[in-house]
């Protein structure tokens, strides 16, 4: 989500297009607070925040309204009061999202079949061969906002230009509720002046030892030497900096995408003391619910994963990620469970008070493909059955209708965030 708030929002119409761009990012606008304020139109132009309710909550999203104070997602709750002590908060409804989300790309599919969702609420177009028939880059984009909020009372902002990541900068910029077009020849002009930190890969580390080197702006890193940059951050960065840089970025808008991973994180109410019998017992009660739930979403998208990985964060928000490939991709969460416990207790985390732990697969492929079937003997099969078997429990009597007895615990930890 967007920490934007819409303050330096820029803007174009369809006049700007010269036929040179056509990717576009379709990024929807405070998506989970737009959605519940469907349900609460009262609510509308006040300063919204979504996240459960609870003393170690984490924001969700917020309206861009509670953005003007400083809130944005991943920022705890009780910061969010401080900054604005009249921000409404409002429970998240998942279901909802994800039936708004099925909407939105239902509409984009009209345009053409080239779409690449890479997020519930965002997704990737090619849209060269639809001109004919739907008319420019820029024509399509402004008709797919309209028909996006026919469909759902939802607004969103499209970024449209030669490049997948050009394209997402731009949405971003055109937040809310617009359009940004850069055509080809504006490109270089376009990125110049953004900092080195809103090119993709480029995190808080990078960025200081670019700046370290005086590559401040974009335009200072398409300006630097070749070597100088390789000996900064490594020959593969280096190299990947340098055409994004110059405006050029390869990958192609590839429908039926896969998930990268999945995952799921939980926020204690206390933190945890791992070096006790008893915080150990409620964390392992922790990451064995979070593996079950994270294999039964791989499960429901016919997935299986090479790797699994867990993220622990402690009291003082230090926070480290550990994670093993596989010598089988699975599905199960026993296997998930065992291998994530075992990086929890390599971790160096495990005499700490722990904040927050996650589960997440990585490596993911669908079940069947190349190397993604599980070996005939495998570990997982005595556990395979047994998971197959809640999964139908579920599905006709609803979640938690199923769960491993640990998990019973009334002081088990929090929802998830």
């Amino acid at each position: 989500m967007s920490r934007q708030d819409g303050s330096h929002r820029r803007v174009s119409d369809a006049s700007v297009d010269d036929g040179t761009a056509h990717i576009l990012h379709i990024d929807m606008d405070a998506f989970f607070a737009s959605v519940e304020l469907l349900e609460r139109p009262d609510l509308h132009g006040l300063p919204v925040i979504v996240a459960h309710d609870g003393p170690r909550s984490i924001i969700t999203t917020a309206t861009y309204e509670a953005r003007r104070y400083g809130i944005h997602s991943a920022m705890p709750l009780a910061r969010a009061r401080q900054l604005c002590p009249r921000a409404v908060l409002i429970e998240p409804h998942f279901e909802r999202y994800r039936t708004a989300s099925a909407t939105v790309m239902q509409v984009l599919q009209r345009f053409t079949p080239l779409v690449e969702q890479v997020s519930v609420d965002e997704a990737y177009l090619d849209v060269r061969g639809a001109q004919r028939l739907f008319g420019s880059a820029g024509q399509i984009a402004e008709r797919i906002r309209r028909e996006v909020f026919a469909a759902t009372g939802l607004h969103c902002s499209v970024g449209v230009a030669t490049a997948k990541f050009v394209a997402k900068l731009a949405s971003g910029m055109a937040k809310p509720d617009g359009m940004l077009i850069v055509p080809a020849g504006q490109t270089l002009a376009f990125l110049a002046p953004l900092e080195v930190g809103a090119l993709p890969g480029v995190g808080g580390r990078t960025a200081e030892k670019l700046q370290r080197l005086g590559l401040m702006t974009v335009s200072d890193l398409a300006q630097a030497p070749e070597q100088v940059l390789l000996r900064a951050v490594g020959v593969a960065q280096g190299t990947r900096l340098r055409e994004l840089a110059h405006g050029r970025d390869g990958r192609p808008v590839s429908p039926g995408r896969v998930e990268k991973s999945i995952g799921h994180e939980r926020t204690f109410d206390d933190d945890i003391d791992a070096a006790t019998n008893e915080g150990r017992d409620r964390l392992r009660s922790a990451v064995l619910d979070l593996a079950e739930r994270t294999c039964a979403r791989a499960r429901r998208h016919h997935t299986v994963a090479r790797t699994v990985a867990i993220k622990v964060r402690d009291a003082a928000f230090h926070t480290v990620t550990r994670s093993q490939t596989l010598r089988e991709p699975t599905q199960t969460g026993r296997t998930v469970f065992e291998t994530a416990w075992h990086l929890f207790d390599a971790s160096g985390m495990a005499n700490s008070a722990i904040r927050l732990i996650g589960v997440r697969l990585e490596q993911l492929a669908p079940v069947g493909a190349d190397g993604a079937e599980t070996a005939l003997w495998s570990d997982d099969d005595q556990w395979r059955v047994t998971d197959q078997a809640v999964d139908a429990v579920v599905d006709r009597f609803g979640p938690g209708a199923v769960r491993p007895a640990r998990l019973m615990r009334r002081d088990g930890p929090t929802a998830d965030h």
